[in-house]
């Protein structure tokens, strides 16, 4: 679990968001990866958080993740209210870039997971392409669906077999969250990073914005209005909700506790009905 307690982090609506910038956040990432301690790494928005309110095992899993970054302004705009000043926006996309364009990072080898058809294949062939030191051992497409017993089994084994450094899981929140708590016990990896869109956004299948419209907090936006269909249900459902719940958490109005609370009060039952 990640100890929060020895990190600054924000809390949204339970959830411990870090305030880091991106070069901090890079530097964890090589801490990371020189221990011995598989962890995963989670990306946060307004969208993985309200979804945090609905889903209890979603919570869960950001309570165990070794880092979760601020993956919009206004996870960023909370932590500032809080006291932490300089608190950015850290998107995944960015980190997965940087931990891929940075020399100290060469020697680590990559497995990529997620996308649709044939999208895995040709993120390895861009990144090969701009970044010639790169290792990317593997790839893989996912259905759109729980893995069978058969197809987890196979997943499990290439792992075994390969051992990448970091795993990249772009399959949207919060199935790629549930997947990387469910699987990292049980694959040769230090390191998995839940990273959404990256993939389509470094194919170039999602337009990326300019820089003034997400310091506005309107990447949302940009991005609805190239999938309307697909996203407006997402937006018109999490976007107001998520106002209303964090200006009740502000004004101090309702009490959103972290997961370690809630797991602590739990224990505290148990030990009053014995």
């Amino acid at each position: 679990m990640k100890a929060t307690e020895c990190r600054p982090a924000a809390h949204v609506l339970g959830v411990d968001v870090d305030a880091i910038d991106l070069d901090e956040a890079l530097g964890r990432v090589a801490v990371l990866l020189q221990g011995s301690r598989k962890s995963y790494v989670c990306v946060a928005g307004v969208h993985g958080i309200m979804e945090a309110q609905r889903n209890p095992q979603l919570m869960e899993v950001y309570s165990g993740s070794e880092m979760t970054i601020p993956d919009g302004m206004p996870l960023a705009w909370v932590g500032r209210m809080q006291g932490h000043i300089a608190m950015p926006r850290v998107t995944g996309p960015d980190l997965m870039l940087e931990v891929f364009r940075r020399k100290e990072f060469a020697r680590a080898t990559h497995f990529l997971y997620g996308g649709r058809e044939g999208i895995a294949e040709e993120l390895r062939d861009k990144l090969r392409i701009q970044f010639p030191w790169v290792k990317i051992v593997g790839t893989y497409t996912p259905p759109f669906r729980v893995l069978s017993e058969y197809e987890e089994e196979q997943f499990i084994s290439t792992i075994g077999g390969l051992k990448p450094d970091i795993i990249w899981v772009g399959i949207s929140c919060p199935k790629q969250e549930i997947f990387m708590a469910r699987y990292l016990p049980e694959l040769e990896t230090k390191l998995m990073f839940g990273v959404g869109a990256a993939f389509d956004y470094h194919t170039g299948r999602i337009r990326d914005c300019a820089d003034w419209i997400k310091r506005a907090g309107l990447q949302w936006l940009h991005r609805l209005l190239q999938d309307p269909r697909r996203l407006w249900r997402r937006y018109l459902r999490n976007n107001p909700a998520f106002v209303w719940h964090i200006t009740l958490q502000m004004l101090k109005v309702r009490r959103y506790p972290r997961r370690s609370e809630v797991r602590v009060a739990e224990t505290q039952r148990q030990i009053q009905v014995r």
